[in-house]
């Protein structure tokens, strides 16, 4: 029965998508971060490189009153990391995440948060509306990371880089909760070594 539930729900959902008009602001508006930060005027005045290091496109929904995690966002369970399209982080470079390999390229971010920690998941399927065709199989990474409790309440979901001596931390910040995912430059590649000439006798 779970995956004809699934099935109906995703149709609800694809058809009050579709009656939206093209006019209409959306409830959780989609959102894009660099990393380095503000990129795009760092390079218009000439100040940035030709390529960011990365860059992360995500759904903003509101806390709008609610109790979010645990409630609204489930523990335990798959969440897409924001609202409606599942989030997407870009590297335009090798990086390590969490300290593990990462090749360049476009990745769908899920996660599974609990209640003092999350796993957070990358995918190689890309373009996704929600989490409902997830497949465990095109997994990239998973890693967890620790969550704390902040002062502030944060009422719209947020992401956003933040620089450190070796890479970056990306922010995730909603309602009273933190949590931190390291990424770092990958490390050069070792120089070839030429074949010492052989002498002629």
């Amino acid at each position: 029965m779970r995956p004809i539930l699934s099935l109906l729900l995703l149709c609800c959902v694809i058809s009050a998508e579709a009656q939206q008009k093209p006019t209409e602001l959306d409830k959780s508006p989609m959102d894009m971060s660099y990393w380095p930060a503000n990129y795009p005027v760092l390079k218009m005045s000439g100040k940035a490189k030709d390529q960011p290091e990365a860059r992360v496109i995500y759904g903003r929904p509101l806390k709008s009153g609610r109790v979010i995690f645990g409630s609204i966002v489930k523990y335990n369970e798959l969440w897409r990391l924001g609202a409606n399209e599942a989030t997407e982080i870009e590297f335009f470079r090798n990086v390590k995440v969490s300290g593990k390999p990462v090749t360049r390229g476009r990745y769908t971010l899920y996660c599974i948060p609990a209640e003092n920690k999350w796993t957070l998941i990358l995918s190689k399927d890309n373009y996704c509306w929600g989490n409902f065709t997830y497949d465990s199989r095109k997994d990239v990474l998973r890693t967890d990371v620790e969550v704390d409790k902040t002062a502030d309440n944060v009422e719209a979901f947020t992401i956003y880089f933040d620089d450190t001596k070796n890479g970056a931390n990306m922010i995730i910040l909603w309602d009273d909760v933190k949590a931190v995912l390291p990424i770092t430059e990958a490390e050069p590649a070792a120089p070839v070594k030429k074949p010492a000439a052989v002498k002629k006798n």
